[in-house]
């Protein structure tokens, strides 16, 4: 699925440094007004739909925002959420790839065959089921890369092909049980972070951010580009401090924070590194910006498309594994039923563009916080499970059209 727009990420750059920076309150919330009525959205409509959510469920069930509830829906987003960081990295380069939860099925098949049956150490079967999942994103890249086969067709042919290999590694087991006592179990079910860890943990990430923020915008000012004014900086690093002091605490109050989450967000903070921070990164949108554009550019276009699609299925096979380790078992079922369309919901509902280009690692994020609090408010309402697939189809929806008409309004403001 390749898309070129006519605006290259090497235009908006420059497009950009012609901003003003904003040094108070004042300038900063017109720039923010005029970046939103240029299309510029970000994470805004997500953000704002997950409030409007929270609110809704919180007014039909109080239980909904409870500590208890809050810790739950956390641990049932890092499976799934994990896959979904791999789909945000092949929708970045168009492309697209329906083989995610047959990935993960099969690395989940791998792990409990040679783990309970081979008995295979532990860490062992988990980077079988790991390396397999790479080893096929390798191949995808390659066929693309080689013969221009759409991603589409490939990954549908993985879809039902590694379906078929997982049924053959299960063979005739329909389920395979983990053992409790086993680590990987207990890591995601009974592990959580003391609230001592809990709390160091939040003033590393703020000190961070802050610092990273300050750094990157002094090293802009010396470039003579325009830069994050300190004052920005400093209400943006309080801000995030309030607000993660606050989610710790109030999660702190009953289990805490799970370990399982908790690497999730390590691997989306990572990914988002990788994203921002690194010319791999800054490569990838260009290609999804403009594939023509890069390779001009001298952009090494097709490793751009192998890397991508390597990750992509790295991160299906070790958001299988989470799966497999938070039910305690893997049979058949494992990344069937609905793990593809919610993976890629979750990534087009945080905020990554089907068009390519646009988007980031936190989309993964903020997508599946969203479908899984759908999915647990309807469950404390006692609704039928019909209900959520047609509103989390609706919100996806949603989530396009604005995409689609934000794009349109960037399109219409830079040919203005």
């Amino acid at each position: 699925m390749r898309h070129s727009t006519s605006t290259s990420p090497v235009a908006i750059d420059q497009q950009d440094e012609r901003l003003i920076t904003p040094h108070t309150f004042g300038e900063y919330w017109k720039a923010f007004v005029a970046r939103v009525s240029k299309g510029d959205l970000g994470s805004l409509p997500v953000v704002v739909g997950l409030v409007i959510i929270w609110a809704v469920f919180q007014v039909l069930n109080p239980f909904f925002l409870s500590s208890a509830n809050l810790v739950n829906l956390a641990l049932e987003c890092a499976a799934i959420g994990t896959i979904a960081i791999g789909v945000v990295l092949v929708l970045l380069v168009a492309q697209i790839d329906l083989s995610i939860g047959s990935l993960g099925g099969l690395a989940s098949a791998i792990l409990a065959v040679g783990f309970v049956h081979h008995g295979w150490p532990l860490w062992l079967a988990v980077v079988a089921g790991i390396a397999a999942g790479a080893l096929i994103g390798l191949l995808y890249g390659i066929i693309y890369t080689r013969f221009g086969v759409p991603t589409f067709v490939i990954t549908l042919a993985g879809l039902l092909g590694f379906l078929g290999l997982q049924l053959w590694v299960l063979g005739t087991n329909g389920s395979i049980n983990i053992p409790f006592d086993s680590w990987l179990v207990a890591f995601a079910q009974q592990s959580f972070l003391p609230p001592i860890a809990s709390y160091a943990l939040v003033l590393v990430a703020v000190v961070l951010y802050g610092g990273s923020s300050y750094l990157r915008a002094r090293a802009r000012a010396a470039g003579g580009l325009t830069a994050t004014s300190t004052m920005e900086i400093s209400v943006k690093t309080g801000l995030l401090l309030v607000l993660l002091g606050v989610s710790t605490w109030y999660l702190n109050l009953t289990r805490g924070i799970g370990v399982m989450f908790m690497v999730f967000v390590v691997l989306v903070v990572l990914t988002n590194y990788a994203l921002t921070r690194t010319r791999w990164g800054r490569d990838v949108y260009a290609v999804g910006g403009n594939v023509e554009a890069a390779r001009r550019a001298g952009i090494k276009v097709n490793r751009i498309f192998v890397s991508v699609l390597v990750l992509g299925a790295t991160f299906a096979a070790v958001g299988g594994i989470f799966a497999t380790a938070r039910l305690a078992s893997a049979g058949v079922s494992s990344g069937g039923g609905d793990t593809n369309l919610v993976a890629i919901a979750a990534a087009v509902i945080g905020g990554t563009s089907l068009f390519g280009g646009r988007g980031n690692a936190w989309s993964a994020l903020l997508g599946i916080v969203v479908i899984q609090s759908i999915a647990s408010g309807l469950t404390l309402l006692s609704l039928d499970s019909s209900i959520r697939y047609m509103i989390t189809g609706a919100v996806l929806l949603l989530a396009v059209i604005i995409d689609s008409l934000s794009r349109r309004s960037r399109a219409s403001h830079g040919q203005a």
